[in-house]
Order: structure tokens, then sequence, then C-alpha cells
């Protein structure tokens, strides 16, 4: 199979987790949880909703809970790594480059938002975060925090994150007969709770506006 193919192939399993998981397994696995991070151009990977139906196969019986765990909290830890010290070489004329179909500036802004918000906190909740836990360790590295602070936040944030998110999908497909049959309203479900902060911040945000 050609380097092409195998990235049409990902690209049109992507909408389907179940398929994508079967194709690719653990390596698939481990490369989007490191990518969603560890490269800026990731924030569009599905990290809740991938790591919850990989504790449904781990719940069947169909993979390895303990390997998962393990295996994708390093790859979690890696990609924010990475991320701020890209951030961190880069420095503040990041947010001076032009927005391009590789780069989401308004994302980078958000997470800068969030960041001056929260502090060394933010590495942590932003793991709960769709786009903003792509771009927050970035902004971390930018803003110079220091790095014993940022591996301490880093790790606990990624095993946090990812063992919740093994837990949740490995709770149901062991407790629910059948449920790989309404993945995608497990996926739904996990979507909307993963944007749920987002929505009631702009909520916030809308409410302060008026008055």
């Amino acid at each position: 199979m050609d380097l092409w193919q195998l990235i049409n192939d990902f690209f049109i399993k992507l909408n389907k987790l179940d398929e994508l998981i079967r194709w690719g397994g653990y390596t698939i696995l481990a490369f989007i949880v490191f990518a969603e991070t560890g490269l800026l151009v990731g924030f569009f990977l599905p990290g809740d909703s991938l790591l919850v139906t990989a504790g449904l196969f781990a719940g069947k019986g169909d993979l390895n809970i303990l390997l998962l765990f393990v295996l994708l909290s390093l790859m979690a830890i890696v990609g924010d790594t990475t991320s701020y010290w890209f951030g961190r070489t880069t420095g503040p004329k990041i947010f001076s480059r032009e927005k391009s179909f590789l780069f989401a500036k308004d994302h980078l802004h958000a997470a800068r938002a969030f960041y001056d918000k929260y502090g060394a906190k933010t590495i942590v909740l932003a793991r709960f975060m769709p786009i903003v836990r792509t771009f927050a360790p970035v902004v971390a590295g930018v803003a110079q925090m220091s790095y014993p602070t940022f591996v301490f936040y880093n790790i606990f944030g990624g095993v946090l994150w990812v063992g919740s998110m093994l837990s949740i999908g490995y709770f149901l497909g062991r407790s629910i007969p059948n449920i790989e049959e309404k993945i995608h309203i497990v996926i739904v479900v996990i979507i909307f709770l993963s944007i749920l902060p987002g929505i009631i911040e702009y909520l916030k945000h809308r409410s302060r506006a008026v008055k």
C-alpha cells in the first residue's frame, strides 16, 4: 500500500472510529493522540471520542486496557511536550503568522486567552477541551512557563485525560450488552460533552456583553 492510499484510507475512516481502530489498531491510536497536541494541524482530530471508543473495544476484550493506558498516556505527554518546545523556540512571533489551511490563528489566540485566565492549570484543563488542548502547550512555551512546572501539569493532565476517557468506554463496554451497535450514539454524546464547556463560556461572554 503506497503512502497516498494510506492517507486516503485514514481520512475515509476518520469519521467511523470503530472502523478506524480495527484498521489501524494501537498504531493509529498512538499517532492520533500524539498528533492532536504534538502537531499544530491536529486540532480536528477526535481525541475524546477516540479514547472512549478504544475503551469500549477494551471492555469487549478486543484491546488491552493496560497497554492502551500506558501507550496513550505516553503519547499525550510527548505530544504536549513537543508543542511546548515548539512554542518556546518560536516565541511570540508565532502570533503574527498569517492564518492558513494548516495554521488556525484564531484557535491559537483562543488558547492564549484561556491561558491568560487560568495560568499553568490550563495544561490540565485544556486536555478536556477540543481545539484548546492542541494550542495550549504552544502558548505555555511562548509564555516561557517553567519547564518543571509544565512537566508536572503535563503528566498529571495527560494521565488524567487518557485514564478518564478510557475508563468511560471500558465501563460502558463491560456493562452494556452490544454497546458497539450503538457506538454512534456514544460518540455524539461524548462530542457534545467535550464542547459543552466552550458553549457555556460563549453564553457567559454573550451575557456579559448584553449587560
